[in-house]
């Protein structure tokens, strides 16, 4: 272990490790917030070449010597799980004292200082704090979080630190590309359509979609569309447990105590309810009449069976699992979708390793309901139908956003309730279709990163005459993540080879996804290690800022 002078690569790009020597004071807070934010002011100011993009304000070298003196002064009893460690948020979230500008002119018209400041942390950022992690930094998102690239009109696009021309993925763009490029040990993303999971599999992370309703500061189950979830951007299925386990346990001081106050199974109800259908589950005793099991601050649950998934130790036991592939699209009827060869080959190689591991994978049919795509839009455009903007910040948004607000504004009230209604009848035939197999597997992406400006490539941005390509290529990019949001299941991607980009002589990462059952989001870690020790596809512990 480095001692508490020493902040080497190996430390600050593995966020357990760096966890475990922070809460027992093997390194001091400052020491690494320092090397950290040190990291972070370089990759966005390189010796030659654009700057990485990810960040959209850096604190001052001050404040975060303050901040972490403080965190270095309490005693161990007082360390919480996520004890001085340097993360970042999206710059949707609120952090006091920072700016936010939701990648939006209308709240940063003459660049991202000038966004105003915010008075109070949201709920994501006030757990992060009362985990005790230092929170030093906002990275780049798309407008409001709308799209599956983090380029806006407000300031520098993220991009990819595996091919600098292409974008690093949206809207949790700016994490993944910082976790990538060395400088974050892991993130907390959010994910409406697929923000965690596009963003990770572009930059070669795990990223982990939870269920609806497992996380309490993102459960879906309270914002309009039941979407948008908060879960794990890491370079490693035990980073990702790590960051899980903080965003589930129970914690006084954050707000409600981060707890669920919409139980996800009935008392008693354990075994019955096993995402895996695993037997041996039979026999363990459920929780007492009247009770509900419910992750507390000295337990790390994910990381327990991440651990155990290390060392061959399952949640679904001995049994192989019944994995069905597919490369079917929920868009299909819209926006047909080719799944590039690049896509294909990381697909092929993700099936060789699930068997390899000894597990049944076969084709899956996959049906989708051709109501899918316009229901779809309909939900997704419906939060800049309601946004309370004047004439002249309209004017400020993208081509793309003015699009989704003219079309939101038309919508009528029924066809938004047939529209909902429409996707919750997907979401039931869905999950009862998909029950028949442990896991569906698709490509991550169906194609390699995208070239920055690409989505509106020979329109301006802010003309809402680009809405329409945009959209389309969107689509086309992504078209696995966001039926995965509607109906509610958790998915994980993770990366299985090294591709030619179909843009430039840069080899990237290309993944797959892994989507279960209904509250299966620990034992997915678990499979992602299990599949990643079949494999040999790494990340360097930094990318180069000369």
């Amino acid at each position: 272990m480095p001692s508490s002078n020493t902040a080497s690569d190996d430390l600050l790009t593995d966020a357990v490790a760096l966890r475990d020597a922070l809460r027992h004071g093997r390194v001091t807070a400052t020491k690494i917030a320092t090397a950290v934010r040190e990291r972070a002011v370089t990759v966005e100011n390189p010796s030659s070449g654009p700057g990485l993009g990810a960040f959209v304000h850096i604190e001052s070298a001050a404040s975060v010597r303050d901040a972490a003196t403080v965190l270095d002064a309490l005693p161990a009893w007082a360390r919480g799980r996520w004890h001085g460690l340097p993360l970042a948020l999206k710059d949707l979230q609120e952090v006091a004292g920072l700016p936010t500008t939701q990648g939006s002119r209308v709240l940063a018209p003459d660049g991202p200082g000038s966004a105003p400041t915010t008075p109070a942390d949201d709920d994501v950022a006030a757990l992060h704090r009362a985990h005790g992690a230092l929170v030093f930094a906002k990275t780049q998102v798309p407008e409001f979080g709308l799209n599956c690239y983090s380029e806006n009109l407000v300031g520098a696009p993220s991009r990819n630190p595996f091919d600098p021309e292409c974008g690093s993925g949206g809207s949790s763009g700016g994490q993944a590309a910082a976790v990538a490029a060395g400088v974050l040990p892991a993130a907390v993303g959010s994910d409406g359509g697929g923000s965690i999971r596009i963003p990770a599999a572009a930059c070669g992370l795990i990223g982990l979609k939870p269920s609806r309703g497992q996380v309490p500061v993102g459960d879906a189950l309270n914002d309009q569309a039941q979407l948008a979830v908060q879960g794990p951007i890491a370079r490693t299925p035990a980073d990702a447990a790590m960051i899980l386990d903080g965003l589930t346990a129970r914690v006084p001081s954050a707000t409600d105590g981060n707890r669920l106050f919409r139980p996800t199974a009935a008392p008693g109800g354990h075994a019955t309810s096993d995402p895996w259908h695993n037997s041996d589950l039979d026999t363990v005793v459920g929780p007492p009449d009247g009770r509900f099991r419910t992750a507390i601050e000295d337990t790390s649950p994910a990381a327990d069976v991440v651990r155990g998934a290390a060392a061959g130790r399952f949640p679904w036991g001995e049994r192989p699992l019944r994995i069905g592939v597919s490369t079917a699209s929920a868009f299909e009827s819209a926006h047909p979708t080719p799944v590039s060869p690049e896509a294909m080959s990381a697909l092929a190689t993700g099936i060789d390793a699930l068997r390899a591991a000894g597990h049944s994978v076969q084709e899956a049919d996959l049906r989708f309901d051709p109501r899918y795509p316009e229901a779809f839009f309909a939900l997704w455009t419906t939060s800049l139908g309601t946004a309370r903007l004047t004439g002249e910040q309209e004017g400020l948004l993208t081509g793309l956003a003015k699009h989704y607000r003219h079309a939101a504004l038309e919508r009528s009230a029924a066809e938004l309730a047939v529209a909902i209604r429409t996707l919750r009848e997907i979401e039931k035939a869905t999950i009862q279709a998909w029950d028949a197999y442990d896991v569906i597997l698709t490509p991550a992406l169906a194609q390699t990163p995208r070239p920055l400006g690409w989505w509106w490539e020979g329109f301006d941005p802010a003309d809402p005459a680009s809405a329409a390509q945009d959209y389309e290529r969107q689509c086309r990019y992504t078209p696995f993540t966001s039926l995965i949001n509607v109906v509610g299941l958790p998915a994980v991607v993770l990366p299985t080879t090294w591709e030619r980009s179909e843009f430039s002589e840069s080899r990237v990462p290309m993944g797959v996804q892994l989507i279960g059952r209904p509250g299966a989001d620990v034992g997915l870690l678990a499979l992602a290690e299990q599949v990643r020790g079949q494999l040999d596809v790494g990340l360097p512990a930094s990318v180069s800022t000369s």
